[in-house]
């Protein structure tokens, strides 16, 4: 082959789209046979238009229904090879073309070309004769004209390459004539061309030359003897010429297929025929057989529509004389359905992601029935309920794509069951079941199990404390599943929520950063984000309540009366008084809330017992019996206020009461009040002493008028800045009410509060009831300032202003006093 010219032809043509990816184009390539191994058969990357990464990336593939692979796909190069060499002849016979159909398969994304090789034949066969030698008897008194046929030859190759010509040496008494048929063959007939004479010779050799149209030019030969006999006038004459039938495929061996006859008018031996099958070439000889007798055919073979639909047979008629005729008989063979449809795998993927696009293509099937008509018809069905289809992108060959959209959460796997059946009676049918998994992709945001979450936390709790978990769980797989637990940034009274509380990323646990206390935060909100680890990732996000309780770690707080290191408050009884004379009330509070701030009072010292009690829910001093005469001025209570926490707090306050009706006979016992030690002075000292004392701040306090007209609009800035450092004492309204459930005040009762802590500031009001007297001495008792109220006053307007004068003076120099309002019932 070495010498021969080798030319190829590539042919690349191109059809119209599919509706989908899996086709694009068709390629033929055109080589001659008998390549050497290695050879190139043409550039498939640059006749698809494919590049070389596409072909690796894709791990590009040669598919092929025969078993037999003549081509290989080189990769790294894009080219098709030789795998081993082509037998043009051993491949396709006779048949013309003859071509390699197979496909080139690709993946992500799958799809795939069609290729077709043709082999073009090349002159590598002599014609051949099967019997090299052919015998005649013919009888000396033959006419010229007469015709005997001879047996073909055969030459494999096609074209000009096969058989083209015959020649017979020597002519002297015969010559050759050759008559085509329909399928392309030649009947080589041998006609007596001069008259015999067996005295003369009674034997002759003739060589008889096959020749093809090759270059060079190949040859075949066979030797015809013939030997002259005396007298056979006529040669056997076949009923017909050309004889037809038919027969079912699969007919059992040994049964009847047809009868030819022919009838020769000599008498006795030359009359004799006998008939022969001429095809001695092909499956022909091994299929059917004749009786030379009475010229009956039988099948003697396996009949296969698949492999030869149509037959023809030659058929040779012979006397004893050794003159002949011929026939032809065409045998059709009926298909059945025999065949169930043969379904190939191309490529399949075995796993998709479940974001896979519809139309995706998960595996490409060829099916074949080599039966036909509607025997080889075939429909694919796919089993029911399923996300996938079945289009049909060329003749036989299916692509298994999906029609709906995935979700590995609902189905994780499927099991794709193909029945392929054809149209034929009864139908037959094949299938196939294809296993498909489906991968995860990130589509799932981690979901937690609440809406939201509330957990409760004891105040002065220790930092790094776990609180409470959450967690979220993720409908996706491997990584995409893992979560994540990330504290969303916000701020809780202006401070960063992570000074807090602290969120473990793996775990989801809560903890707590530092120690709360009740009394300045009651409950704070956050937001935890739960990421998964997808790329990218997804998130969902839950808002976390921390409620803080309480403890009893706050002792009660007196309120009032108020405890001042530079007065002394005294409560005024008169001895008139009857039995639950109210004489004041306690006032505490506690910070804390729910039973530790439950208050209750009792007395823990006493100067009389049996003349005071206190409520022990309200805090209320009443007398329990009435007052008398024997009764001391001076009374001392020391009061206990205790919450009922767990482990109980309290606070005490010591009450100062004086049981008097006016004045006069309280500053007879005045000295009790300051100090055991100090004498008892004469009233009209205290009374010049305070005379002059308000004489002196009544000066006092028109310097001090005038200097608050001119600075007046600087009040609020020096409100402010005062009052920030300065102990403040509340004041509670008129039918003040308790609506929180934490505050220790009745509902019943009204208090009015008579002081000031800046006198620069403020006004002061001073009531007057008609029932109490009280008085308000200083820590040294030098000096004291009765007030008396109602009518027993002489000079209650001047001492109305002197006493303003005298708190305002006391009040700038930072002093304690204070005019305590009595509660009114």
């Amino acid at each position: 082959m070495s010498g021969r010219t080798m030319a190829r032809q590539v042919l690349v043509l191109f059809f119209s789209l599919v509706s989908f990816s899996s086709v694009r184009a068709q390629v033929t390539y055109s080589v001659p046979e008998e390549m050497p191994r290695g050879s190139v058969v043409g550039n498939i990357a640059q006749d698809l238009g494919l590049e070389i990464k596409r072909l690796k990336s894709g791990k590009a593939r040669i598919y092929t229904t025969d078993s037999a692979e003549h081509i290989e796909l080189n990769r790294d190069r894009g080219l098709l090879l030789i795998k081993e060499k082509i037998d043009r002849e051993a491949l396709c016979g006779q048949t013309t073309p003859c071509a390699l159909h197979f496909q080139i398969i690709l993946e992500n994304p799958m799809e795939f070309y069609s290729v077709t090789v043709e082999v073009t034949d090349i002159n590598d066969n002599s014609p051949d004769f099967k019997k090299k030698l052919m015998e005649f008897k013919i009888s000396e008194s033959a006419v010229p004209g007469v015709i005997f046929v001879l047996e073909r030859a055969v030459d494999p190759d096609v074209g000009m390459n096969g058989l083209q010509s015959y020649s017979l040496h020597p002519t002297d008494h015969f010559t050759l004539k050759l008559q085509k048929q329909a399928d392309g063959g030649k009947i080589v007939e041998m006609v007596l061309q001069k008259s015999l004479d067996r005295e003369n010779k009674e034997q002759m050799t003739l060589v008889l030359t096959a020749l093809d149209g090759g270059d060079p030019q190949l040859t075949g030969t066979a030797q015809i003897h013939v030997t002259v006999l005396d007298v056979n006038d006529n040669a056997p004459v076949f009923t017909q010429k050309v004889y037809k039938t038919s027969i079912t495929e699969n007919t059992a061996i040994g049964t009847a297929v047809i009868k030819v006859s022919a009838n020769d008018a000599d008498e006795g031996s030359n009359s004799k025929i006998s008939y022969s099958i001429t095809n001695t070439e092909g499956v022909i000889p091994e299929l059917f057989h004749v009786n030379e007798t009475d010229g009956h055919f039988k099948v003697i073979g396996h009949i296969d529509y698949e492999k030869y639909p149509h037959y023809e047979i030659l058929v040779q008629a012979r006397d004893e004389g050794g003159l002949t005729d011929r026939c032809k008989i065409e045998v059709d063979v009926v298909d059945r359905n025999d065949n169930s449809p043969v379904i190939n795998i191309m490529s399949k993927l075995n796993m998709i992601p479940e974001d896979s696009k519809p139309d995706t293509v998960i595996t490409m099937i060829n099916v074949q029935d080599p039966d036909s008509g509607d025997n080889g018809k075939v429909y694919c069905t796919l089993n029911e309920n399923m996300p996938f289809t079945l289009k049909s992108t060329s003749n036989k060959f299916f692509s298994l794509v999906t029609d709906l959209n995935l979700d590995r959460e609902r189905d994780s796997e499927y099991n794709i069951s193909i029945k392929c059946a054809d149209e034929g009676v009864p139908s037959l049918s094949s299938s196939i079941t294809i296993p498909i998994q489906i991968t995860d992709v990130n589509d799932n945001a981690p979901v937690f199990e609440k809406s939201s979450y509330e957990a409760s936390v004891l105040e002065n709790n220790t930092p790094g404390l776990s609180i409470f978990r959450i967690n979220a769980r993720d409908a996706d797989q491997n990584q995409n599943a893992r979560v994540s637990y990330l504290l969303e940034d916000s701020s809780v009274n202006g401070v960063s929520v992570s000074s807090y509380v602290s969120v473990m990323a793996d775990s989801g646990v809560v903890q707590a950063v530092r120690s709360f206390d009740y009394e300045q935060i009651k409950e704070f909100r956050f937001c935890v984000r739960a990421q998964d680890g997808g790329s990218p990732p997804l998130s969902s996000n839950v808002t976390v309540r921390i409620i803080i309780q309480d403890q009893n770690d706050n002792a009660p707080q007196i309120l009032y009366p108020v405890q001042t290191g530079g007065s002394i408050v005294a409560e005024m009884v008169p001895r008139s008084a009857d039995v639950g004379y109210l004489v004041t009330k306690v006032v505490a509070v506690d910070v804390d809330s729910g039973q530790n701030a439950w208050l209750s009072y009792k007395l823990l010292k006493v100067s009389d017992r049996t003349l005071f009690e206190v409520g022990a829910q309200n805090g209320e001093i009443r007398t329990i019996r009435q007052v008398t005469d024997k009764d001391a001025v001076k009374q001392k209570l020391t009061v206990v206020v205790e919450d009922n926490g767990q482990s109980p707090r309290s606070a005490t306050v010591t009450v100062n009461v004086a049981v008097a009706d006016s004045f006069p006979e309280l500053l007879s016992d005045l000295t009790d009040f300051t100090q055991d030690k100090l004498h008892n002075e004469d009233l009209t000292f205290y009374l010049i002493l305070a005379l002059a004392a308000v004489s002196f701040l009544f000066i006092m306090s028109l310097i001090a008028i005038i200097s608050v007209k001119c600075y007046r609009w600087r009040r609020e800035r020096l409100f402010y800045n005062s009052g920030a450092n300065l102990p403040v004492i509340p004041y509670y309204p008129p039918l003040y009410a308790d609506v929180g459930g934490t505050a220790t005040l009745q509902h019943t009762y009204n208090y009015d509060v008579c002081r000031t802590t800046d006198s620069r500031k403020s006004n002061m009001n001073f009531l007057k009831p008609s029932s109490q007297s009280f008085m308000t001495l200083d820590s040294s008792g030098t000096q004291t300032f009765p007030h008396v109220h109602g009518e027993r006053m002489i000079h209650e307007e001047l001492e109305d202003q002197v006493r303003t004068q005298f708190l305002a003076f006391i009040g700038g120099a930072g002093g304690g006093w204070e005019w305590p309002c009595p509660p009114r019932a």
